[in-house]
C-alpha cells in the first residue's frame, strides 16, 4: 500500500510503499477513503509534540470501509463505513478511565501519533474506538467531523451555555462548531488573523454576527471564547473580550507560550481552561447531533501524495474549512 511517512520531525513526509497491515485482536482493517488534515499534524511534523512513535503514518480524521476483522472483533461487518478519531486506545482501569475521563488516561495512545494513522491506503484500528459514519455525508465531507468536529464539540460544551461566543481562529474546527452554536441559539463572533478579510467573510457566510481580526475587541462583551489558533498571545486578548464570569477555552493540543497579563483581566471570576483530547462519548454525541443541525463541512481535497502541500497550505492559512486527503483506488 502507499502511505505518507514521517521519518523525523522537521522533515517533509515521504511517500512509501509498505505492506498492508493485518488486524490484530479486537482490530479492524480499513480501506481508507479520506483523511482530513489537522493542525495537530502540523505540530507533529514540526516536532512540537513529545515522543511520537517514529517512523509514523500521520492522520487521525479517518473515514474508511471495513475490509477484515481480527480475532474477537465483531462490532462491524465487512463493508461498514466507520470513522477513526484521535483517541485510539486507553487502559480502561486508571482513575481517569473509571470516572468518565478517558481523554486524560496517562497510558492513552493516539492515532497518527503513537498508532499509525490515515495518510495511507489502509490502516488498522481498535474497533472500540471507531464510530459509524452518519448517512448523508460523503467520505470527504465526513472526515473533518472526526477531530475538528469532535474537539470543537467538546470545547463548546466546556465553554458553558452563554449566548455570546467568540471563536479565535476560524478554520476547520470553528467553521463546524459555529454551526452547532447557531443551531443552539448562540451568537457567534469570529476572530481571524488581522487583515484576513477572506476568512472574515467566510465566517459571516456561516452566520457570524461579527467578524474581525484577533487584535480587535468585539462590539460587546462575550460570555465565552474558544481559542483554536495555537497562539498563546490570544489568551489575554480573549480575556479582555469576555465579560465577568466569562470562560476562555484553549482547544489545541499545542500552543505557544502565554505572555504575562494583568490580574485585572482575569478578575471578575473569569476562567481560563484547556480541552485535552476527546472521549468516545463526545464522538457518539456529536456524530448523532451533526446530521440534525445539519453541520455542513467545507473541504479542500488533495490526493494522498500531496499531503505535504496540504500541510503547507494549512500552515499558511490558505485553506477555507478543512483540507482532506482523498485516496485513489488501490
Amino acid at each position: 500500500m502507499r502511505a505518507m511517512l514521517l521519518d523525523a520531525p522537521g522533515r517533509p513526509l515521504r511517500l512509501a510503499e509498505l505492506p498492508r497491515p493485518e488486524p490484530g485482536p479486537g482490530q479492524v482493517l480499513l480501506r481508507v477513503r479520506a483523511c482530513a488534515v489537522c493542525r495537530t499534524d502540523l505540530h507533529l511534523v514540526a516536532g512540537e509534540l513529545p515522543d511520537p512513535a517514529l517512523p509514523i503514518i500521520p492522520g487521525h480524521e479517518i473515514v474508511g470501509t471495513v475490509v477484515a476483522a481480527g480475532p474477537g472483533a465483531t462490532r462491524f461487518a465487512p463493508g461498514t463505513r466507520v470513522g477513526v478519531p484521535w483517541l485510539g486506545w486507553t487502559c480502561g482501569t486508571c482513575r481517569f478511565c473509571r470516572s468518565g475521563r478517558e481523554n486524560l488516561c496517562d497510558a492513552a495512545r493516539f492515532t497518527g501519533y503513537q498508532l499509525h494513522g490515515g495518510y495511507a491506503e489502509y490502516t488498522v484500528a481498535d474497533e472500540r474506538y471507531c464510530f459509524p459514519i452518519p448517512e448523508g455525508y460523503s467520505d470527504v465531507h465526513a472526515a473533518p467531523l472526526l477531530c475538528a468536529g469532535l474537539i470543537g464539540y467538546r470545547a463548546l460544551r466546556v465553554a458553558g451555555e452563554g449566548t455570546r461566543l467568540g471563536l479565535y481562529g476560524f478554520g476547520a474546527a470553528a467553521h463546524l462548531i459555529s454551526q452547532v452554536a447557531r443551531h443552539e441559539g448562540r451568537r457567534v463572533f469570529a476572530f481571524t488573523r488581522p487583515g484576513d478579510t477572506t476568512g472574515q467573510q467566510f465566517a459571516r457566510e456561516l452566520g457570524a454576527v461579527w467578524a474581525g481580526g484577533s487584535d480587535d475587541l468585539p462590539p460587546e462583551p462575550l460570555d465565552a471564547a474558544i481559542i483554536f489558533a495555537p497562539v498563546g498571545a490570544l489568551v489575554p486578548a480573549a480575556l479582555r473580550a469576555v465579560g465577568k464570569g466569562g470562560v476562555v477555552v484553549c482547544a489545541g493540543i499545542h500552543m505557544s507560550d502565554i505572555p504575562s497579563f494583568p490580574y485585572a483581566i482575569l478578575w471578575g471570576e473569569r476562567v481560563v481552561r484547556s480541552v485535552a483530547n476527546l472521549t468516545r462519548q463526545d464522538g457518539e454525541e456529536f456524530l448523532a447531533l451533526a446530521p440534525t443541525v445539519p453541520v455542513r463541512t467545507t473541504v479542500q481535497p488533495y490526493p494522498l501524495e500531496a499531503a505535504n502541500a496540504a500541510l503547507d497550505d494549512l500552515r499558511a492559512g490558505r485553506v477555507a474549512g478543512a483540507a482532506v486527503l482523498v485516496m485513489g483506488e488501490a
